[in-house]
C-alpha cells in the first residue's frame, strides 16, 4: 500500500482512507452517479490567477481528474484544502440542475458543523458522503448495468 503524504497522514490516518474508499463505494452502490473526495495541502495561488477560492479550485480539479465526463454528468467532488481548513463540494451539470447550490452547501456545512466541533475529519467525510448518496440515489437511482466509471480511491495534489 503506498504511503500518503505527511500532511495528509496528519489529517486522515490511513484506515482513514480506506473507511472513506468504503463509503463512497457504500453510496454510490445505490446510484448511478460518482462521488470523489480530493485532499490537496492548500489552494494553490498560482493557478487560480492569486484569486484563493477554494470554490475555484473544486471546479477545476473536478474537471482534472475528468469527472466532467460520466455518463450523465452526475459526477459530485468534496474538495478539502488541509492546512488552510477550507472545503467546497460540485457537482456536475446533470446533478447541479437538479439539487442546486442550496445542497451543496447544505453537505459543506454539515462537514464544517463536524469539524467545528473537533470532529474527525473522516466522520467530517463520511457523513458527507452519506447525505451525497442520499440525494443521489434520488435523482439518480442505480441501474442492473451501472458501472464505476471513477476511482473510489481519495485522490491527493
Amino acid at each position: 500500500m503506498a504511503r500518503h503524504p505527511k500532511w495528509a497522514q496528519r489529517f486522515l490516518s490511513e484506515p482513514d482512507f480506506d473507511a472513506i474508499a468504503d463509503a463512497i463505494k457504500a453510496a454510490e452502490s445505490r446510484t448511478s452517479a460518482e462521488i470523489r473526495v480530493h485532499l490537496e495541502r492548500r489552494v494553490p495561488r498560482r493557478l487560480l490567477r492569486g484569486r484563493h477560492d477554494a470554490l475555484a479550485r473544486a471546479q477545476h480539479v473536478f474537471r482534472r481528474l475528468g469527472m466532467h465526463r460520466t455518463a450523465e454528468r452526475h459526477g459530485v467532488l468534496i474538495y478539502v484544502a488541509v492546512e488552510e481548513r477550507r472545503l467546497a463540494v460540485v457537482g456536475d451539470e446533470g446533478i447541479h440542475g437538479r439539487v442546486g447550490d442550496l445542497h451543496w452547501n447544505e453537505v459543506r456545512d454539515l462537514m464544517l458543523e463536524i469539524l467545528r466541533e473537533n470532529g474527525p475529519p473522516r466522520r467530517a467525510l463520511e457523513r458527507a458522503i452519506e447525505a451525497l448518496g442520499r440525494a443521489l440515489a434520488e435523482h439518480y437511482p442505480r441501474r442492473p448495468d451501472d458501472w464505476n466509471e471513477l476511482s473510489d480511491q481519495v485522490s491527493l495534489a
